[in-house]
Order: structure tokens, then C-alpha cells, then sequence
């Protein structure tokens, strides 16, 4: 087995008093926690801290620590023989460790197992606990969406205050959204959600999508949607009209003769992928007619009417 110093690693001497061992570990628990500290090797550090607590912030525990003797950090050596006895192990209970040999044991290991085997009920040895996942909703819009975007998300954290008490903090983030991404969408930050507890490993964080509704286009997956209104000349007569895209306006024919509602395809121009095909635009074209008109206009509407046979109500006769 090999020795571990307890009263080194909280900076103690081995008169200190129960109070000295408290403040001891919360001065030192709030400087090398690992979900706030930026020392080297805070979280090995942080969980010999916490071994050294458990064990002398017991009494019975501290006792029977304190009967080892007092050795080189990390030198070899096995307890005195009725030292099992004396604590509760009971003849051969500790002595063989369920079987085992001191040697195989760790020392705390040793000091958890009388926590559950006669010593007053203790606590044990505490073991790490890795930290909870968290999913937050981010809202983008749709042109972050086809190219991507740099979000900045604000979490709050626990932070452990002088006294060893937690209290949340805020946490500012940096999320990449890559180009292509669609509503659903789900990213996944490894190591960035809840923090471990007693120097288990953090959580992850999830970052489900949301698209911000747009005032021009429609998504439907990865297709997009744009009303495109038309002038009763443009549709009878056909036109070149130029509409937007996501990466810039476009000059479209409209041929002779379209109707309300009909859609016109634009391959490609709906969000991109980064895999597959990316989706398409689609135009649905309305016919708008215009609502202040010149006599000369009146005077051309009259004459159409006149000369028109078309019936557009001929379904409801």
C-alpha cells in the first residue's frame, strides 16, 4: 500500500483543529476545482484534496489514519497487525481486504471500505460524477442558416465561492454554425455542458436549431419558397422578371399565358448541403392588378373588355 500524506496535501500540520481542516479544503477546493481552475493537473489535484477531507474530517477516520504513523509520501508499508481489530475490521476483516492483500489496496479505498464497515455510518469515499448534458435552442436566420455563422451563447455555470459553497456565474460561448444548416438541426459540443462533480468529466452541450421566420421566403426542408406577383400584361404576354436569391438577384422568363399560383423551379437556389444536392427555389407566381390607374390605362382596359370573349367565372355558369 502505498502512503499518502493527507495532512501535506491540505497544507496542514497534524495538531490542526477540526476548523483548520474545513477551511483548509474549501481554500483549496475553490482554487483547484476543475470546472474553474486553470492550474496544472487541478483535476488529480483536486481529487487528492477531496480524499484528504473525507478521510480527516471524520473523527474515527483521522484516528485510525493518524495510528499509521507518519511516512514519505508514496512509501510502501502495511498497517500494524491488530490495526483492523482496532477500528472495526474485525480479525482478518482489513487484514486481507475481502480476501486481497494490503499491497493490491489503495489507501483510500481502504479508508471508504470502514466508512461502510463499522466506523459510525461514515460517508465514504466520494466517488467523481460526470457533469449533466445541456441543450439550449439557438435562433438563426436563414441566411446564417445557408452560410454558415459564429453564434455567441450565454450559459450559466456553478462557481465555487470562498466558503466551498456554488453559485452560478454566466459563461459566454462561441458556437459555429456550419453553412446548411436546417430547423431541427441538432449540434453537439463535446465537454461544454454541465460541470463533473468531485473532478468527474463535464457534460456535453446541445445546440438544437431554430429558423427565425423570414418576411420574403417559405422553408420547407431545404427548399424555399418566393411569391413572385405579376402584372396582367406580364402573365398574358409573357416577361423577364428578376427576382432575389440567396446569393443574389436573378433575371427569370416567364412565359405567355401563366396562372395564378403556377410555380416556376430555380434548380439549386434553395439552402445548400454539405452533403448531398441542396435544395430547391421555387417561384409562385400572382397576378396583382394595379390600383391607381391613368384615363389613358382606364381607356385600354375598356377597349380589352370590349374586345375580350375570355369568361374567367365560365365554371360557376
Amino acid at each position: 500500500m502505498k502512503y499518502k500524506d493527507y495532512y501535506a496535501i491540505l497544507g496542514l500540520e497534524r495538531s490542526a483543529s477540526e476548523d483548520e481542516i474545513k477551511k483548509a479544503y474549501r481554500r483549496l477546493a475553490r482554487k483547484y476545482h476543475p470546472d474553474v481552475s486553470k492550474e496544472k493537473d487541478a483535476e488529480d489535484k483536486f481529487k487528492d484534496i477531496n480524499e484528504a477531507y473525507q478521510t480527516l474530517s471524520e473523527p474515527e477516520k483521522r484516528k485510525a489514519y493518524d495510528q499509521l504513523g507518519q511516512r514519505r509520501p508514496g512509501e510502501d508499508f502495511q498497517p500494524p497487525p491488530d490495526w483492523g481489530s482496532q477500528f472495526g475490521g474485525g480479525a482478518g476483516g482489513f487484514g486481507g481486504f475481502g480476501g486481497g492483500r494490503f499491497e493490491d489496496v489503495d489507501l483510500a479505498d481502504l479508508f471508504a471500505q470502514f466508512g461502510g464497515a463499522g466506523m459510525g455510518g461514515g460517508r465514504g469515499r466520494v466517488r467523481p460524477r460526470a457533469g449533466q448534458d445541456v441543450e439550449v435552442v439557438a435562433e438563426i436566420t436563414l441566411e446564417q442558416a445557408a452560410f454558415g455563422t459564429e453564434l455567441e451563447l450565454t450559459l450559466s455555470e456553478p462557481e465555487v465561492r470562498d466558503d466551498g459553497s456554488v453559485r452560478r456565474v454566466p459563461r459566454t460561448l462561441q458556437v459555429k454554425v456550419p453553412a446548411g444548416s436546417v430547423a431541427g438541426q441538432r449540434l453537439r459540443l463535446a465537454g461544454k455542458g454541465g460541470p463533473g462533480v468531485h473532478g468527474g468529466p463535464p457534460g456535453d452541450l446541445y445546440v438544437d436549431l431554430r429558423l427565425r421566420e423570414h418576411g420574403r421566403y417559405r422553408v420547407e426542408g431545404r427548399d424555399l419558397y418566393l411569391d413572385v406577383p405579376l402584372a396582367p400584361w406580364e402573365a398574358v404576354l409573357g416577361a423577364e422578371v428578376e427576382v432575389p436569391t440567396l446569393d443574389g438577384r436573378v433575371t427569370v422568363k416567364v412565359r405567355p399565358g401563366m396562372r395564378a399560383g403556377q410555380k416556376m423551379r430555380l434548380t439549386g437556389k434553395g439552402l445548400p448541403s454539405r452533403k448531398g444536392e441542396p435544395g430547391d427555389l421555387y417561384l409562385v407566381l400572382t397576378i396583382v392588378a394595379p390600383s391607381v390607374v391613368s384615363e389613358r390605362e382606364r381607356e385600354l382596359y375598356r377597349e380589352l373588355a370590349a374586345a375580350s370573349s375570355f369568361d374567367p367565372r365560365a365554371n360557376l355558369s
